[in-house]
């Protein structure tokens, strides 16, 4: 069965970063690309991140440009997004999802985790 988990969400202040970590199984990770989202209250959900299978590609929102960063270890069927100059604007439950074309794209996202919520103070 396939699965996919977050973690590494918290409280932090403005300013502050933290690292997500999403780790799938039963997937042929390394053939898929995969994508970070986040919902925020009342908000719809927007893909703040993707890389391709390879790591090779990656597609990031403006509003996170240069403050974000997306990576994989296909080695250990894990991605992260590296979150630096946090601002409140952040704060949200954030979910991976694994995509099942190799690339980056805005459909295909068949398979989600739970999510981890991500709060950044002012």
């Amino acid at each position: 069965q396939a699965q996919l988990g977050e973690s590494g969400g918290d409280l932090v202040q403005s300013g502050g970063f933290l690292r997500l970590s999403c780790v799938g199984s039963g997937l042929r990770w390394e053939r898929l690309a995969i994508g970070w989202f986040r919902q925020a209250p009342g908000k719809e959900r927007e893909e703040v991140a993707c890389i391709s299978s390879s790591g090779g590609t990656t597609n990031y929102t403006d509003s996170v440009k240069g403050r974000f960063t997306i990576s994989r270890d296909n080695a250990k069927n894990t991605a992260y997004l590296q979150m630096n100059n946090l601002k409140p604007e952040d704060t949200a439950v954030y979910y991976c999802a694994a995509n099942v074309h190799s690339r980056c794209a805005l459909s295909g996202y068949n398979w989600w985790g739970q999510g981890t919520q991500v709060t950044v103070s002012s």
